[in-house]
């Protein structure tokens, strides 16, 4: 990044935020269940997970993707009708976590005591495409800068680009297929422990490596599924999570970074898929909460395509550039390492409802700090860690801590 670029503005909220109730539905092949059930079902487990009543939600935060204008209403409606304000939001992949976003401004500058963040999302069966042929693509100068750097192949737009980076990323620093493959391995053996996800079942390096191969490094057991389901969290103010008594959660800091000049401008498909935008929102996010990366336990991150797990290590600062592979090969990033990286199984593993995916991150980490996920538990897990990124381009990260 430009030098103009790295100077952190994290922002700054007057009052502290608490995460007081989260839900999260299993995570479906898509076609099994419409959104309103979804959403109802994630809604009400977070509502009695907070131990609070609809009536108590003074404004909601709502996120999917794909669907028609008003949808998070008609999927709120069914937990209550009391007239708040509800704000549909749509944020490509980091739909949900920017829902979570907006929900702790809200609280935390003293808008609203409770609010209510949801995210869902009904796919379509297959590979993500584009749905307008008649304006302007979003990710247009995204395309742009890709067909400068490499040749156009026969895959998924989304896989096209996050392949091209593990392709510059092999090259640059040396990393190996097999380093990327490890990573749907680890994900897979943590979402053994996970019923809410959509794949449970071991698998091994070889089994990755020799799955259909997509573009790049990338194979098909290397990419997240398209996936069906809902997640919730109920946030509130400091004050309004004493009266109910108990031990909330705490979210620390949180960035939303969007893309920079020098994702266009440095000629890197690392830049292309948000390499940048994942610094500067992971920076403010420390400078925020007065930590390092090193002082969290537990990490759950975008990992979409195992290359996106394995450059994040290195945007979120848990290595230098290019030791991404290094963390892999030493299992610093599972059970017995340094941190534990998507012990929820991560996207690779539960798949990747748009909409849902921020909040389910902010699921698994509220629930890793209050240590009670079982089998998949942190030891001593203190402080946490999230990031969600969308092309196109958004990247939010949150710190949370007990």
């Amino acid at each position: 990044m430009r030098e103009n670029e790295e100077d952190a503005r994290p922002m700054r909220l007057p009052r502290k935020v608490c995460v007081i109730g989260v839900g999260m539905t299993r995570f479906y092949k898509p076609g099994e269940k419409d959104y309103p059930e979804l959403a109802l079902d994630a809604g009400q487990q977070a509502l009695g997970d907070a131990g609070v009543s609809f009536d108590s939600i003074q404004q909601a935060f709502v996120g999917y993707v794909y669907g028609e204008s008003t949808s998070g209403q008609r999927a709120v409606y069914p937990l209550g009708l009391t007239g708040i304000p509800i704000v549909n939001v749509n944020n490509n992949c980091s739909t949900g976590a920017t829902a979570l976003f907006l929900a702790w401004q809200a609280v935390g500058s003293g808008a609203s005591e409770c609010v209510l963040a949801l995210g869902f999302e009904k796919m379509e069966k297959g590979s993500l495409g584009m749905k307008w042929d008649d304006r302007t693509m979003p990710l247009d100068q995204h395309f742009v800068k890709m067909n400068e750097l490499q040749d156009m192949e026969a895959a998924p737009p989304a896989a096209l680009f996050f392949g091209g980076a593990g392709r510059e990323h092999m090259q640059k620093y040396g990393t190996t297929a097999k380093q990327f493959a490890k990573i749907s391995v680890k994900n897979r053996a943590h979402a053994k422990e996970n019923l809410r996800c959509q794949f449970r079942e071991p698998i091994t390096i070889e089994e990755v490596l020799a799955s259909k191969p997509i573009t790049g490094p990338l194979t098909k057991l290397q990419c997240c599924p398209t996936t069906d389901g809902a997640a919730a969290a109920i946030v509130c103010s400091e004050a309004f999570a004493r009266k109910l008594g108990g031990k909330p959660v705490y979210i620390d800091a949180m960035a939303m970074s969007t893309d920079l000049p020098s994702t266009f401008a440095d000629r890197s498909m690392l830049k292309i898929i948000g390499g940048d935008m994942t610094r500067k929102a992971s920076r403010e996010v420390y400078e925020h909460a007065g930590v390092g990366p090193e002082e969290f336990q537990v990490v759950e991150l975008h990992d979409c395509f195992t290359v996106n797990e394995l450059v994040t290590y290195e945007g979120l600062g848990l290595c230098k550039d290019g030791e991404g592979g290094r963390l892999v090969d030493e299992d610093a990033v599972t059970y017995g390492g340094k941190w534990v990286v998507n012990p929820s199984g991560g996207l690779l593993s539960k798949g990747h409802p748009l909409g849902a995916t921020g909040l389910a991150q902010c699921f698994e980490l509220t629930n890793q700090l209050r240590g009670n996920v079982g089998a998949r538990q942190v030891p001593g897990a203190r402080r946490a860690l999230q990031h969600n990124l969308g092309l196109g381009g958004a990247c939010v990260v949150a710190a949370y801590s007990v």
